[in-house]
Formats: C-alpha cells, structure tokens, sequence
C-alpha cells in the first residue's frame, strides 16, 4: 500500500505535495473521532534514498480544531472571522491540478471542487431569465412578433383572390377603404 502511495508522491506536482503536507487529506476526510492513518511521505529524513515509512496516528476530540484551508475560520480568542488561506482564485487552480492528477477527491471541500460545482447546477439550473419551467426568453421585439406577422402575411395571401376582385368590382381602387398599413 506505501509503495503505491509513493508512486503516486512522485507524480503529483510540488505543488500539491506542498499543500498535502500541511494540510494531510486525513484531518478533513470528516471520519469518525479515532482514526487510523497512513502517510507515504517521510519528510524527517534528508536522505531521498531512505524507505518511506508508515506512520499511524489516532486524532481524538482533545486534538484543537484544524484552520480549514478554504473556508473563513471563527479566532476564538478575539471572536473575529479569519479570512481563507486560499483565495478562490487559488483554490481553483488547486483542484484543476487535482483533478488531472486523479486525487482532487483528497482535497478538503471547497466550493470549487467537481461536486460541488454539479451541486449547485442541479439546485439553481442555467441562471439565464427565462430558462425556468413555464417561463419564455424575453428576446428582441422582431422576435417575439415574428410568428404574429406570419400568421398575418399568410392569412393575408389566402384572401388576396377576393381582394383582387373587389377591388375590380369598385373600379379599381375608388371607394377603396382597405389599403395596407
């Protein structure tokens, strides 16, 4: 398991090595209190030849909470909102390159991940006004009149023999009062 761990180290960008080694993928997985957990990386040695080691830790609920990387965190000594860590900016360019390496589910959550970008165009849809269940687009005025004046064209060019032949029995065009508008 740590050497298919490893091999995974190795393909992933500095990048992203750099943000799982401060904020593991285990301290946000949101598993139950005691947990196992392995990690492939061994950051104490300076050697690049030394084995990877498994080390285990248990979390417990003594442990201080963790700052999540891409949400505000409340300071508890001042009451005061902290801003992320991660800009959404960053964050996105974070799960980009999560996702083309195949690990962007490690990742702890945040708005711009896969899921959650689905979750919110199931729950709102396409924001265009006029998109929703029994609404219409607004469009141009040629093109929400266009269908009436078809309809009056084509209505006109069917009674356009009997036009014709009153306008022959008034004497072509005296009297006349149905002149086109």
């Amino acid at each position: 398991m740590s050497l298919r761990h490893a091999e995974l180290v190795k393909t992933l960008p500095p990048r992203l090595i750099r943000f799982f080694e401060r904020f593991p993928p285990h301290l946000f997985a949101g598993r139950a209190a005691t947990t196992t957990v392995q990690t492939a990386l061994n950051t104490s040695s300076a050697d690049p030849n030394a084995e990877h080691e498994e080390s285990t830790s248990t979390t417990s609920s003594s442990m201080p909470d963790l700052l999540h990387p891409f949400q505000r965190n409340l300071n508890t000594a001042t009451g005061k909102w902290q801003e992320p860590m991660y800009s959404l900016r960053r964050q996105a360019e974070l799960v980009k390159l999560a996702k083309q390496h195949g690990v962007e589910e490690l990742l702890p959550f945040t708005s711009k991940s896969t899921e959650a970008r689905l979750a919110y165009r199931i729950e709102n849809g396409i924001r265009v006004k006029g998109t929703g269940v029994g609404q219409k687009v607004k469009g141009h005025w040629r093109e929400r009149t266009l269908r009436v004046r078809l309809d009056k064209r084509k209505q006109a060019m069917m009674d356009m023999p009997k036009m014709i032949y009153q306008w022959k029995q008034m004497g072509h065009g005296r009297g006349w009062k149905k002149y086109p508008k």
